[in-house]
């Protein structure tokens, strides 16, 4: 499949699940949020596996809540790329931290 197959894809099984119509727009960023430790816990263990596992679910529940508040992910993505392209600042401590 390609990504926007897989989009549709998730967006379909979201809607099986009772998802879109049942969940709330901050229980499934909760859900996000949950999906970020697991992430974070799996960069810590150096576990590839489970940090790509993270990674998809995290894109799983983004796509969800982007349905969810009437948008598409591709409209999300191009709206940050907007503001960010245009961002100066610099790297401190291993983390980009932009100019104010």
């Amino acid at each position: 499949m390609d990504y926007f197959e897989l989009e549709a894809a998730v967006e379909q099984w979201a809607e099986d699940k009772g998802i879109l119509s049942k969940a709330t727009p901050i229980k499934q960023a909760m859900k996000t949020q949950e999906e970020l430790t697991e992430l974070c816990n799996a960069i810590l263990d150096n576990d590839r596996e489970e940090i790509k596992d993270a990674i998809g679910d995290i894109m799983v529940t983004l796509i969800i809540q982007a349905k969810m508040q009437g948008m598409t992910i591709e409209e999300c993505l191009e709206s940050a790329y907007n503001v960010i392209s245009k961002r100066t600042g610099k790297m401190v401590n291993g983390q980009f931290v932009k100019d104010k």
